[in-house]
């Protein structure tokens, strides 16, 4: 049968990261461009909004070639005005913007600490079916000992000396992301949401596949 696509890409500074051969954006374009395709393969239409701290660009669903080589050129060389995170926005954004039922896949590192979230999360996979993809490097979840390092937030852009030689800090840094990742897991699963973990120094079609697997059981 034909379907509505979304995809709803994050594209705000903290995507701007990578320890090893590919940065978070690159795989975040990557897998957005996969699931474009295949939308186009099942004659499906496809629409795309990217968002940081505002909607950044709507691009409406339809079917096509040139529709679909227009959307992997946005992947490819667009620019955000901002470099904030807002999912909540974005969310209600998606549930204002397309009335009909749509799979709607937000890929995103979700390095979000808005409390709304959840609840908007779960009014919109009322409406539409939600596929969460978590992107992330193996160096986010770890601090190295490698005495004091000067960090930048690439959100915010503000700086702060953090001395990484200290057991403590390490500690703190390491409970804090077990915690992000525990919080984001219950609220998937509270809201009904499927999702995936994806490393940028992995597989993601393995990780993609697995989680196809997984829905096409329910």
């Amino acid at each position: 049968r034909e379907l509505t696509v979304m995809l709803l890409i994050d594209v705000s500074g903290s995507r701007d990261f990578g320890t090893f051969e590919n940065m978070k954006k690159n795989i975040i374009t990557e897998i957005s461009a996969v699931l474009s395709f295949s939308a186009i393969q099942n004659n499906d239409k496809i629409g795309v909004i990217f968002f940081t701290d505002k909607i950044e660009k709507f691009i409406p669903p339809k079917k096509g070639k040139s529709h679909i080589l227009r959307i992997i050129r946005e992947l490819i060389d667009f620019q955000p005005e901002e470099k904030g995170t807002d999912i909540t926005a974005a969310i209600r954004y998606l549930t204002n913007a397309i009335k009909k039922r749509c799979t709607t896949f937000l890929i995103s590192d979700f390095m979000d600490d808005n409390k709304e979230l959840e609840m908007a999360l779960s009014i919109a996979n009322n409406k539409h079916d939600i596929v969460a993809l978590k992107i992330y490097d193996e160096r986010e979840t770890t601090l190295p000992s490698i005495g004091m390092i000067k960090l930048k937030d690439a959100e915010t852009g503000k700086y702060v000396w953090v001395d990484s030689s200290s057991r403590k800090t390490r500690e703190i840094y390491s409970d804090w992301w077990i915690k992000h990742l525990g919080q984001l897991d219950r609220m998937f699963k509270k809201c009904g949401v499927d999702y995936a973990s994806i490393n940028t120094n992995e597989d993601y079609v393995k990780s993609l596949m697995n989680l196809f697997k997984k829905r096409a059981l329910k």
